[in-house]
């Protein structure tokens, strides 16, 4: 569609939505009718089977600061029992500004994770550090995920500067 957009949110869906709409449009006896959709993908690593890998973030709280070029740790629980540290990863998500299909701004970043620390009770400090400038990543909001095995905890928003 013309008018679209796939925006990922918080909880690990992917929400695809679009149309052409117009004040004017007659939407009767045309070959090629806009449609208006919304929809939320639900991606395999959303499965309840998975529940038992997914990690949930204690801390740092949504909307916390981060700065560029310094290590973060980030609690999270992650129930199934022992983790393995090389399948854990931090990731940050800036998510896209959208116009006509295309999005701007989007980008992905792995950040480096230093080590992973069993605290007991399924509980685990995942040191990160930060990227090292604005030009890997521009000051802004993002969403920050921890990913266990390949399935994502629920991002929360943390503010890069």
């Amino acid at each position: 569609m013309y008018h679209s957009t796939a925006a990922l949110v918080r909880d690990g869906r992917v929400l695809v939505s679009g149309s052409n709409p117009h004040a004017f449009y007659n939407f009767t006896g045309v070959l090629f009718p806009t449609e208006l959709s919304l929809e939320a993908f639900s991606p395999a690593y959303m499965d309840a089977k998975f529940d038992n890998l997914r990690p949930t973030i204690i801390a740092p709280k949504s909307m916390s600061g981060i700065r560029y070029r310094k290590k973060y740790t980030i609690q999270v629980v992650i129930p199934g029992g022992k983790v393995d540290e090389n399948s854990v990863s931090v990731t940050m998500f800036a998510p896209a500004f959208n116009t006509h299909s295309f999005s701007m701004n989007q980008r992905l970043l792995v950040l480096g994770n230093d080590n992973v620390t069993a605290l007991g009770n399924s509980t685990y400090n995942v040191d990160a550090t930060t990227p090292r400038s604005g030009n890997l990543a521009p000051s802004g909001f993002y969403l920050l995920f921890v990913v266990n095995q390949g399935i994502p905890s629920q991002g929360i928003w943390v503010r890069l500067w």
